[in-house]
């Protein structure tokens, strides 16, 4: 979905530059994540404060529930599920804003961010078992092994698309509903109502895709059976 006026593509226009908007929402998303971290990080105490205050419950709370599913080896990813949540929960609340665009509108953002995600998946899979990961794609049965194999694969690349069509039907579906109302009102008030649902479900996304990348992370960690 285009939107009519983009902040960033008014001031881009004025330079004659041609970056797609959810190229430009992305950075604009990394410079808040990497702005707070810096904010948080210099006053680190023991009474969180300021950008701590609203980091730490985040960060830690996500960490426990996460070692909950994967156990103590999880934390050695845990860098990456914490810069995925919070970029995706970003990406997807920045769009809100009038003028600004959620980067997760456009497939593919989440196409890349699930892309990552097989990647790693399986990075972490051969990390753990070597040669003998190739196990998890034959099935229990050795007998069985020529049918469960490209069973296993097709699956496996149909996290991508699930990963995918998931976050961008959500997030494509809220920007869709609130031009609606907002076009047939004429008025930033009419959608206010949509959009308190709308940061809902924003986070609720966010927290799905992640969930699914711990659950495929410790997938592949465990031994086949």
């Amino acid at each position: 979905m285009e939107h009519p006026i983009l902040f960033l593509d008014v001031i881009l226009g004025k330079f004659n530059l041609h970056i797609p908007p959810h190229v430009t929402y992305s950075w604009v998303v990394m410079l808040i994540l990497v702005g707070l971290g810096l904010m948080a990080s210099r006053s680190i105490s023991l009474v969180p404060k300021g950008a701590q205050n609203v980091l730490e419950p985040i960060v830690s709370g996500l960490e426990e529930f996460m070692v909950e599913i994967t156990g103590e080896e999880g934390r050695a990813f845990f860098p990456f599920i914490a810069t995925l949540f919070l970029y995706i929960m970003v990406c997807n609340l920045i769009g809100l804003l009038p003028g600004f665009l959620s980067p997760t509108a456009n497939i593919n953002t989440p196409l890349s961010l699930a892309l990552l995600t097989f990647t790693y998946t399986h990075y972490l899979g051969v990390k753990y078992h070597g040669a003998k990961y190739i196990k998890h794609f034959l099935g229990p049965i050795p007998a069985l092994a020529p049918l469960f194999f490209p069973i296993e694969i097709i699956g496996h690349f149909a996290r991508v698309l699930s990963l995918t069509l998931r976050l961008f039907g959500n997030i494509m579906g809220e920007d869709l509903v609130l031009a609606i109302l907002l076009f047939l009102a004429g008025t930033f008030l009419a959608p206010l109502p949509m959009m308190f649902l709308a940061v809902f479900t924003s986070v609720v996304q966010a927290f799905v895709f992640t969930l699914l990348s711990i659950m495929y992370f410790a997938g592949s960690m465990e031994h086949a059976h």
